[in-house]
């Protein structure tokens, strides 16, 4: 039986790259798509909802797929006001895993960072942190929460310190051994592979996973 999907965050790095893969997986019959803007030039079987993602809840009637792929994330420099920050990077995942819940979706995919940490005094990763935890809160029957190091890949958009980061890390690439390997870059095209991999294949037993872990379940 053919499954439909619902992508938020289409319009990211690791968003497009998944939404690519499941126009051409044809596992996938319906794409459904929740973002502030259209994205054009895409095929029948991708339908777009349009409006506030900060009102999620408005999205209810039409939140119905079999799985749920959650690619949302902003930065400091996007989004320097703390309370917006939270509200996209905390307040968007959760609240889809609560509709999901709600839909009785039993698949639920996130993005977080490595180093998340509801106890932690960094801004960022507290953020994720208490994502995370409330995500797993809503106790859906498949949920995979996904911990990527830095993330590489040709964006859209220009971020000079995150390409300065990137160059550095590739330099000391490898260096990075045994525990170190959670810290190594990992490719977006990684990311949405491991997404996939993981929502056909629920046998997995990781509920949070590390991005040394992603890189070895794209792989399979």
């Amino acid at each position: 039986m053919k499954k439909t999907v619902i992508i938020l965050g289409a319009t990211g790095l690791t968003g497009g790259i998944l939404l690519q893969k499941l126009i051409e997986d044809t596992r996938y019959e319906r794409i459904k798509l929740f973002s502030r803007s259209k994205i054009e030039g895409l095929p029948e079987k991708v339908v777009q909802f349009t409006g506030d993602l900060l009102n999620l809840e408005s999205f209810k009637a039409d939140f119905k797929a079999d799985e749920v792929f959650c690619c949302i994330g902003t930065t400091a420099k996007k989004t320097p006001d703390k309370v917006l920050y939270k509200a996209i990077d905390y307040g968007i995942p959760v609240n889809a895993a609560k509709l999901s819940k709600e839909n009785k979706i039993n698949t639920f995919l996130v993005i977080s960072a490595m180093g998340a940490d509801r106890s932690s005094n960094v801004f960022y990763n507290k953020t994720k942190g208490n994502m995370e935890h409330d995500v797993l809160q809503q106790n859906i029957k498949n949920t995979f929460v996904l911990r990527p190091s830095l993330i590489g890949g040709a964006r859209q958009e220009r971020r000079l310190l995150e390409k300065i980061g990137l160059m550095v890390f590739k330099i000391i690439q490898p260096l990075f051994i045994g525990k170190l390997k959670n810290y190594k870059i990992i490719n977006a095209e990684s990311i949405a592979k491991a997404m996939l991999n993981l929502a056909n294949n629920t046998s997995h037993a990781e509920v949070i996973i590390t991005s040394n872990e992603i890189e070895l379940i794209a792989n399979k």
